[in-house]
């Protein structure tokens, strides 16, 4: 089977594998998720962070101290995978857990006031990779870009009939 040119002058993006034909805006964000989520990790990894965990000291710094499993939900990981995320964050000293005073069942997870220095240098990043990602387009089309993504999200959460909570 032969692969189709794609119009770039890049090797790696000249050709779609003939298995995609049929849907080359759904490679192309699987490309663009990839390459993204390794600029990421590039990032992340200068902050002594795995990429995703950022995701979870997001969400502890604007919610406050949270039940383990409403985290879970939120941040939309396997359970497993948020508890060695959590187990590596509080050994870096940036996340605690602690019995849940209401339901000593339950378990918090409240970020520490040490990750006070990581949540700007995860701000700091972040705008680093914005500014790598969106090179060379004009805000008009930045904004364009953010609203058609926004409708491919809406209609993969349909799709999946379960999304996570508000972005």
């Amino acid at each position: 089977m032969q692969a189709e040119p794609t119009g770039s002058t890049d090797p790696a993006c000249t050709y779609l594998p003939s298995a995609a034909l049929g849907g080359p805006l759904s490679h192309a964000l699987a490309r663009v998720a990839r390459l993204h989520r390794i600029a990421a990790g590039r990032l992340l990894r200068g902050l002594g962070l795995y990429p995703g965990q950022e995701f979870v000291m997001m969400c502890l710094w604007d919610a406050g101290p949270v039940r383990q499993a409403e985290l879970i939900k939120a941040v939309d990981l396997d359970p497993s995978t948020v508890t060695k995320m959590l187990q590596r964050l509080e050994q870096a000293g940036h996340v605690r857990r602690r019995p849940d005073p209401d339901d000593r069942r339950a378990v918090l997870v409240e970020a520490t006031d040490d990750s006070c220095a990581l949540h700007s240098d995860v701000r700091r990043a972040w705008t680093d990779l914005e500014d790598h990602t969106l090179a060379g387009l004009e805000p008009a089309e930045r904004e364009e870009l953010a609203r058609l993504l926004a409708k491919v999200e809406a209609n993969l959460c349909r799709e999946a009939g379960d999304c996570p909570g508000p972005r």
